[in-house]
This record gives structure tokens, C-alpha cells and sequence, in this order.
């Protein structure tokens, strides 16, 4: 027993280092197509095992992912074929071929690899792909001709894969073995002679493939060469050329042009089909299709003559012959122009703003201009519009200067929009645009301009220091710097001897001095309050100067008229024929006159005579103001007695007459307060005592000759006068005056030694008190107020002419008529009819001295508003 198990791990050690020294791996080859139960090898016996071993250690096979064909016999421990074996199926064309297997034989568990190999035996005859090859040949086909034939395949391997080929005898035809490669032979029909298909239309021939097994297999293939009709001519085009034109608005399916050729031969050797064989440009495969059949060209996609102009096409005719032939021809097509393309204008440069005062030609824009189309199409005729004021110069083909044709006014023109117009020549013509703005700079060109030359500036006296009286605007139409305008008193003034507009004496004052203007604003204002009585009129100019360089300037006149204000009471004047009268009228008035509202003068003395007759003149109340129009428009009024007095006033002409007939009931003597008012606003006033002696008539005859002989002797008896007429007149005329006043009084004297018994008393007196002698024109219509410090005397002694005339035309009743008792006595009226021719030759003395400074008036132009009368030149 200790020996058996000895002997069994001898042999174990033996078989392991056997297995070890074989590599781990047992083979064995069978041939394929073995039958079922062929022993491949005595594998338990070869792994080492024991009779009876291989059963009781459960020995046997495993043969993953495929069948084995190859069992493990139990009892025997013996490899047996268990099934039909393929080498082709198992291994197709792989050499060799080898079966991995693994053996299992547990307690203990071990794996053992057995590789069987299968033999290749001569099994597969060559097959050919068809057992019938049919073949067409033209009996043009020349000798030598080679006709590639496809070979025969044999499913084995090795020698016995390996294939020959014989073709059948033939005196047309050989057979030609091509080797591509080691193992490949490839056939080839070689044409040993020239077919003619009238003799033999079709030829059998059999080519049989053998292989190089033992023994030996064979395969067949019939080839049946059929013997065509020769297609000995090509199809020929009728042109080799085909030229086209076609309109490049020409729309998709548009026919091109049909291409024909033509085939001699006979049946299918003259059917001929069309194909495109050539684009060029390459675009042109999008372009066009032909009909194979027909040959017609079509137009497929919009032909685009700015893209590409002409098309080359290689047409081929095909004919159906074997072989077919063919014949080509070219397609030439051309496109022609639409005008399809607007003119494009560009601007490649703009030199804005354009400085008005730019010089003609100046180039403001460079402008490109270009139309896509060709020929007349692609002609452009540019132009600009507005026409003026610019203009388009051609530099070269497409390119145009923007140039300055007229010249520049920025303040007319600021900005222009111009618009460059482009169109082509083609029918109908395309049109394109492209605006501009060009602004225009302004440059210092235009003076300030004020809005009149003549400014008129009315402006109350005694305003306030600071006042505006106007405001003046100059209009520059320059912008910026160049349009701001600063004003300034430029000129003018007032004095110097008598300037005009100016009543005293001061010597030459500038008008800057009154007035001053704001730099800014032009607001003229007022640098001390205005006085009318000195100054009437100034007139000065006010200078606008621009901002710009250089800088300009524009002037205007201003005539700056004060207008008066009631700022002044009457005054009263002394009585006419007064001593006053040698020193002049301001002596008087610093002696006697009365001014203010409510202030009180001295008295006045006249004498009247019982009896007298209602509307006899007693007296005149003379008085004037020192301002004008209204203001110097005098009225008198009785303040007392009111009520029914014996005495009126003249509402206008300040004449003292009886308002009824004077009796004894009156008394001695009569005081009357009188009032000199003015029609300013506010009124302004002054009054006069008047102190009316009531004697017998031969009483006041006495009293009025003393009255006049003592005017005579210039003796100023009050500080109030009386006159006896109304207005003003010369130094001579007084002369006269006075023996008009001699002469009457002389013829009263008389009249009264004659008539002294009389009860009658006499009409009018001639009152006259110390003072200077200034005679008033007056009548019974109205009276001439004048202002000795505006010059406003009607006549004077040095017969220098007044500067203006004030007329009044007080509507108020005449006197009633005298009774007629005058035919038994003369009448001291005859006195005042004496004065009154006196006062007409006065009044005709004043209107010649008016018409004669009628001239020197034609710069004092004032109005007095409402129904205040209006001062006219002394046109009376």
C-alpha cells in the first residue's frame, strides 16, 4: 500500500513536470469532415490519469462561446469527434485553423487547455459569381481589345485554393491570367481577331477554374459574347459654338437656347441624351439645367449682370450605343445690363461750418458717386439742389467737389440742406439722393442797426433822478460776440449861447450830464430831474457798438422833449405903462407880480364912472405862467363879492367890466378879489385886489386924464397893474399907442368943458399905473397868454420874434350893445375903439414877426392831449 501511493505521487511529480516542460497545453489535429466517434487522442491518458481516474474525478470539457464538434469519452477519458467538422465554417479563409478548449478535472480542482487543430482537406470546387456571363462587344472592337472578366472563388485554403483557368477554343477570342496578387489570378477575354456580327452574331465560350487539390476540382462559367451593330459615329452638334444673350431681368424657367446634334448611326446608336459637363464660373451649375432629352436650356436661379457677365457651358451628347460616343459643343452666355441699380452717392468728406465770408470755390464736400449697372445704365448725371449757392465741380470719373458758387449771408441764410441728385442714363432713369447739412459761421459782417434813426422821447420835467424814459434796442443779426451789443451817450447837448431847446443862458452842458444809457439793456434814464423851463429838447447820439473783431457800431438820434408840468402859479403882471416898463418885464415881475395858490397881491386901483352902462370895461387883470399849453392857460374868476355884483370878469381875457349899470346904490367903492387859476393839474392859482372907485362922471373924466399923464411920466404907483388890451406888441407900437392915448385923452378933456353938465358918464377909463409898458393883443373872442421866461412874447422892443403862440377861443357872450345916447356926446368908447384899432395894427405887427420866425420853429413839436388847445405856429 505505502508503495502504490509512492508510485501514484511519482507519477503526479512526472506528469507535472512533463505538463510544465509542454508548456501547461495539449494539442491534437483532426481533419475536418471527420465522422462522429473518430478518437482525436487518449487525453487522460496523455494529462497523466489513471484507469478510472478520469471518471471519478469527473474529467471533462468546456468549450466557451462556441460548439466544440469535440467530446470527452467518460469511461476512457478518450477525445472524440462529436460532430460534423467544417474547417470553412469554423475558420473561413483562417490558417490554420485552432480550437481552444479547457479540460476540468476536480478533487482537486484543476484546468487544463487542450488546442485542436483542423485540417483543410480538398472539399469546395471553385465557384464562379454567375454561371452565365453575358457579353456585348461591338464589332468595331479592334484586336487586342481586353475584356476584364471576374474569377471563380474557392472556399479552402492553401494548394487547394489555388486556381487555373482554360477557356473553351476559340479562333476570336484568348484567355489572358492577370495575377494582382500572390494568391489572386484575375482573367481577362482577350480579342485575338475582329468580330464581324454578319458571320457570328453571338459566341459560346466556357471558362472552367480548376484548383490544386488531389484530386483536383473544378468550375464553369458560360460566357455568351454578343456581337453589336458598330457605333462607328459620334453624335455632332450642329454648332461648336452657342452664343446668347439674355437680359439679366429674365426670369426663372426662362428657355436659354436649345442645342442640338445629331447620330448617323441607326436605332439606339442615334438616341442621343444631354448633359452639362462644364460650369464657368462654377457658379453657373446654380444657373441653368438642360432636359436630357430635348437639349433645351433653362434658366434655374436670376442672372446678375453685376456679379458675373458671361457664362461658359460644355454641353455633351451622349448617344445610347455600347460604347457610347459623344460629342461636345460650348454655350457662351452673355448678360446683358438692366438698369436694375439705383445711383449710390457718397460723402467722403465734409468740411461744415462754412465761415460766411468764404471766398467762391471754396470746397465744402468731396463726394463719390457710382452706379453699380454699365454703359448708359451706369452713366451718371450729378446735381445739386437747391441750385445755388453751391455747385458740383467733377475732379475724375465718380468723384465731385461740393464747392461755393454765390457768397455767404449767415444772417439771411443760416444753415442750408442741401441735397446732392444723382441719376443714370438708363430708360427709364434710376434716381438717388443724399442730403447734407452745411451750417454757416458767422463772421463780424453787420453793424448794429437800431430799429429807428430818429428816436422821439417825451419825458415829464421834475422826475425822479434815475428814472427810465426809454429804452433803445439795435438789432445786430451777427450771433456770439459778434451780435452783443453794448450802447453809450455818443454826442449831443444843450447851452452854449442860446442852443436850442435851452431858455438860459448856461454855458454848453453835454447831454451825458442829463441823461445815460445802459450799456447792456439800452435803458435810457434820467441823472437829475428835468426842468422845463430850462431845457425843451435834447438831442444827442446814443452809439450800439458790437462785440466782434474789429468791432462795428450804428448810432441813432434820440430827441429827448420835456414835457411840461403845472410845477408854476400864474404871476401877475404890472399894470401897462407902468415905470417898470424901462427895466423890462423881469423887473416888474420881482416888483409887483403875485404867484402860488391863494397868495395875495397888492391892490389895484381903478375908477368908474356912475351910470356906466352894463359890459363897460373897467379894467384888465394881466397875468402869466411860466409853463405852457395847459398849464399856462389862464381863466379868471370873481371870488368876491359873489353873488349879483355890479362887476364880471372875462372868464378868459381878465377883463373888469360892469355887469349892470352902476347906481349909488353901490356905494363908493367896490373891492373885488379876483383869481387867476391855470387848467394844470393840479391847479395852480394866484389872486389880485382889485379896488373900484365909483365917482361922478366928470370926477372920473379928472381921474382918468391924471392916469394918463402920469403913464406918461413912468411913475409906479402899485405892485398890480391894469390893462387896457389884449396882447403883445412892439417897443414902436407902444409909441404909438401912447399919443393914441394923448389925443383921446385930449378930445375927453374937451369933451367934458363942453358937455360938463352932462349926467352921462363916460363908457371906459384908461387906467394906468407905474410900470413897464408891454402891450397884450387882445379881443373880444379870446386872449394870447405868452411866458416871458419861454420866450413866449407876441411883439417886443427889440422886435425879436416869439418862439411859439398859444391861441385860446373862450366861448362866453359879447358884451351887450352901448345904449344910444352917443349922438349927443362923444363917447370915452371912441377911446377904446382908438385902443382897439391900436391893438389890430399891433396884431398885425405880431402876426408879420410870426411869420417871419415861422422857419426857425421846425425842431418844438409838443402836443397837449385832451381838449387843451393846441400850440400852432404863428399863422393866426
Amino acid at each position: 500500500m505505502g508503495e502504490r501511493c509512492c508510485a501514484a505521487v511519482v507519477r503526479v511529480l512526472v506528469l507535472q513536470a512533463a505538463w510544465a516542460l509542454s508548456g501547461g497545453q495539449v494539442r491534437y489535429s483532426v481533419p475536418e469532415e471527420a465522422k462522429a466517434g473518430t478518437v482525436v487522442g487518449r487525453l487522460a491518458q496523455d494529462l497523466g490519469l489513471e484507469a478510472g481516474e478520469a471518471e471519478a474525478r469527473r474529467l471533462r470539457l468546456v468549450a466557451p462561446g462556441r460548439r466544440a464538434s469535440v467530446e470527452v469519452s467518460g469511461a476512457s477519458g478518450a477525445l472524440l469527434v462529436s460532430s460534423r467538422l467544417d474547417r470553412e465554417e469554423l475558420c473561413g479563409k483562417s490558417a490554420p485553423c485552432a480550437l481552444r478548449l479547457e479540460v476540468l478535472l476536480e478533487r482537486p480542482l484543476r484546468v487544463f487547455h487542450v488546442q485542436l487543430e483542423v485540417t483543410d482537406i480538398n472539399d469546395n470546387a471553385p465557384v464562379f459569381p454567375a454561371a452565365r456571363k453575358n457579353l456585348s462587344m461591338a464589332e468595331s472592337s479592334v484586336p487586342g481589345s481586353r475584356f476584364p472578366l471576374q474569377g471563380a472563388s474557392d472556399a479552402d485554403i492553401g494548394p487547394n485554393a489555388q486556381l487555373t483557368y482554360a477557356l473553351s477554343p476559340s479562333e476570336y477570342f484568348s484567355l489572358d491570367l492577370q495575377k494582382s496578387n500572390e494568391r489572386n489570378i484575375e482573367p481577362e477575354l482577350v480579342l485575338t481577331k475582329s468580330l464581324d456580327r454578319e458571320t457570328i452574331p453571338v459566341h459560346h465560350l466556357v471558362l472552367t477554374a480548376s484548383d490544386g487539390g488531389r484530386p483536383s476540382l473544378t468550375g464553369t462559367m458560360e460566357l455568351v459574347i454578343s456581337v453589336l451593330d458598330a457605333n462607328d459615329n459620334a453624335p455632332q452638334f450642329n454648332q461648336s459654338v452657342y452664343k446668347v444673350q439674355l437680359l439679366e431681368s429674365a426670369g426663372v424657367g426662362t428657355l436659354v437656347t436649345r442645342v442640338n446634334a445629331t447620330d448617323m448611326d441607326e436605332g439606339i446608336n442615334s438616341e442621343v441624351t444631354y448633359t452639362v459637363t462644364n460650369f464657368l464660373p462654377t457658379s453657373g451649375k446654380d444657373v441653368i439645367s438642360i432636359n436630357p432629352n430635348t437639349g433645351e436650356i433653362h434658366l434655374t436661379a436670376a442672372l446678375d449682370f453685376e456679379e458675373v457677365s458671361v457664362f461658359d457651358f460644355r454641353i455633351e451628347a451622349k448617344d445610347k450605343g455600347t460604347p457610347p460616343l459623344s460629342g461636345h459643343c460650348k454655350v457662351v452666355l452673355e448678360v446683358l445690363d438692366v438698369n436694375d441699380n439705383a445711383p449710390e452717392v457718397w460723402v467722403t468728406s465734409l468740411s461744415v461750418p462754412v465761415p460766411e465770408d468764404a471766398s467762391l470755390g471754396t470746397v465744402v464736400a468731396l463726394l463719390s458717386v457710382f452706379d453699380r449697372d454699365s454703359g448708359e445704365n451706369g452713366r451718371v448725371r450729378c446735381w445739386v439742389w437747391p441750385a445755388s449757392p453751391f455747385g458740383l465741380e467733377a475732379t475724375f470719373a465718380g468723384s465731385y467737389s461740393l464747392v461755393l458758387r454765390e457768397a455767404l449771408d449767415r444772417e439771411r441764410v443760416s444753415e442750408y440742406e442741401v441735397e446732392v441728385r444723382a441719376e443714370d442714363g438708363g430708360a427709364p432713369a434710376l434716381r438717388a439722393s443724399r442730403g447734407l447739412r452745411v451750417p454757416v459761421s458767422d463772421v463780424n459782417d453787420n453793424a448794429p442797426l437800431f430799429a429807428q434813426a430818429v428816436y422821439t422821447v417825451l419825458a415829464r420835467e421834475n422826475n425822479a433822478a434815475g428814472a427810465e424814459l426809454a429804452r433803445l434796442w439795435a438789432r445786430d443779426p451777427d450771433e456770439a460776440a459778434n451780435g452783443r451789443v453794448s450802447y453809450s451817450v455818443w454826442d449831443g447837448g444843450v447851452g452854449g449861447g442860446g442852443a436850442a431847446g435851452s431858455s438860459s443862458g448856461v454855458g454848453w452842458r453835454p447831454a451825458s450830464s442829463y441823461v445815460s444809457v445802459d450799456a447792456e439793456s439800452g435803458r435810457l434814464w434820467a441823472l437829475q430831474p428835468l426842468d422845463y423851463e430850462e431845457l425843451q429838447v435834447l438831442q444827442f447820439e446814443v452809439r450800439a457798438v458790437d462785440a466782434g473783431e474789429p468791432p462795428l457800431s450804428g448810432n441813432a438820434t434820440v430827441q429827448l422833449f420835456v414835457l411840461d408840468e403845472n410845477d408854476n402859479a400864474p404871476a401877475l403882471l404890472p399894470p401897462a405903462g407902468s415905470a417898470a416898463e424901462a427895466g423890462g418885464v423881469a423887473a416888474a415881475e420881482s416888483a409887483l407880480s403875485l404867484s402860488g395858490a391863494g397868495s395875495e397881491s397888492g391892490t389895484l386901483w381903478a375908477w368908474a364912472a356912475w351910470g356906466a352902462p352894463a359890459g363897460q370895461v373897467v379894467a384888465k387883470i394881466r397875468a402869466v405862467d411860466a409853463d405852457s399849453g395847459y398849464n399856462a392857460w389862464l381863466r379868471y374868476e370873481l371870488w368876491e363879492p359873489r353873488g349879483k355884483g355890479p362887476f364880471r370878469v372875462g372868464l378868459y381875457s381878465g377883463e373888469v367890466s360892469t355887469a349892470r349899470a352902476l347906481d349909488e346904490a353901490d356905494g363908493p367903492r367896490q373891492r373885488l378879489l379876483i383869481v387867476v387859476r391855470d387848467h394844470g393839474e393840479p391847479a395852480r392859482s394866484a389872486t389880485a385886489t382889485l379896488s373900484v372907485s365909483l365917482l361922478e362922471a366928470a370926477e372920473a373924466a379928472l381921474a382918468a386924464g391924471s392916469s394918463s399923464s402920469s403913464s406918461l411920466s413912468a411913475v409906479s404907483r402899485s405892485a398890480a397893474g391894469v390893462e387896457l388890451g389884449a396882447g403883445a406888441a412892439s417897443a414902436a407900437t407902444n409909441v404909438w399907442l401912447v399919443v393914441a392915448i394923448c389925443a383921446v385923452s385930449s378930445l375927453f378933456l374937451l369933451a367934458v368943458v363942453l358937455y360938463g353938465a352932462s349926467r352921462w358918464a363916460p363908457r371906459a377909463a384908461v387906467l394906468s399905473a407905474p410900470g413897464p409898458t408891454t402891450l397884450v393883443c387882445a379881443s373880444e373872442v379870446g386872449s394870447w397868454s405868452y411866458s416871458q421866461r419861454h420866450s413866449r412874447s407876441l411883439c417886443v422892443a427889440d422886435g425879436a420874434a416869439k418862439s411859439d403862440l398859444m391861441v385860446f377861443s373862450p366861448n362866453f357872450p359879447p358884451p351887450p350893445p352901448a345904449p344910444a345916447a352917443k349922438d349927443t356926446q362923444p363917447e370915452p368908447s371912441a377911446l377904446l375903439d382908438t385902443v382897439s384899432a391900436t391893438a389890430l395894427s399891433c396884431h398885425g405887427a405880431c402876426k408879420a414877426a410870426e411869420q417871419r420866425t415861422v422857419s426857425l420853429q421846425a425842431q418844438e413839436r409838443v402836443r397837449v392831449g385832451g381838449s387843451a388847445p393846441v400850440r400852432r405856429r404863428a399863422r393866426l
